[in-house]
């Protein structure tokens, strides 16, 4: 997992609520335990019709969104099933972090896991930073995971929630299993000054 200590980008506006993850990944494309290529089908259903032509009005696919990590969304991002397929998708894709009001809880967690960080703000933060995107869509953020701050060009800075050992990981760019074998070695001389000899034989 590449680590995330700070991110600077313009930002995708998508401020749509409830947002679940059928329509960030379509079930018909989780025939793979692959991450890579997923982010071809993030929002699929939005970005193109039925016979599979792109739509103009997507927003992903305009010039401008081109090289953006982040995302704002609406509240309740993520809802719906638990597939991890959700986060491969936009982290594929190339998002690094996605601004919401809230997130479903099993997709904040898978999302921890794979490198992306949500960035839940207070209504009043969230509304204040939607209004300047939209009136500057070329506004840039900046993403601290160290300090759990948001920092606006020209405008205010946002403080966001982040568990020091969701916040540990994406600094290394570690998952669960990373963390744990990071202490391999501590846990080897530990297992080693516990073993019990054994018996004497006759």
């Amino acid at each position: 997992m590449t680590p995330l200590r700070t991110l600077r980008s313009a930002v995708i506006v998508i401020p749509v609520d409830d947002v679940d993850t059928d329509q960030i990944i379509p079930a018909r494309f989780l025939t793979t335990t692959v991450k890579q290529g997923l982010g071809r089908h993030l929002f699929h259903d939005w970005r193109y019709d039925a016979s599979g032509q792109p739509r103009m009005s997507s927003v992903l696919d305009q010039p401008q969104a081109a090289g953006r990590q982040v995302l704002l969304a609406g509240r309740n991002f993520g809802c719906g099933s638990s597939r991890e397929h959700a986060p491969w998708a936009l982290v594929d894709w190339g998002l690094r972090a996605v601004i919401a009001p809230s997130f479903a809880d099993i997709f904040r967690s898978n999302a921890l896991k794979n490198g992306l960080l949500p960035v839940a703000l207070p209504p009043p933060s969230y509304e204040d930073l939607r209004a300047r995107l939209e009136a500057e869509p070329a506004t840039e953020v900046e993403i601290d995971v160290a300090e759990r701050r948001l920092y606006v060009d020209g405008g205010p800075t946002f403080e966001f929630p982040l568990d020091s050992f969701s916040r540990r990981c994406l600094l290394d760019g570690l998952d669960e299993i990373g963390v744990l074998l990071s202490h391999a070695n501590a846990i080897t001389a530990y297992e080693q000054d516990r073993q019990i000899p054994p018996p004497p034989t006759h």
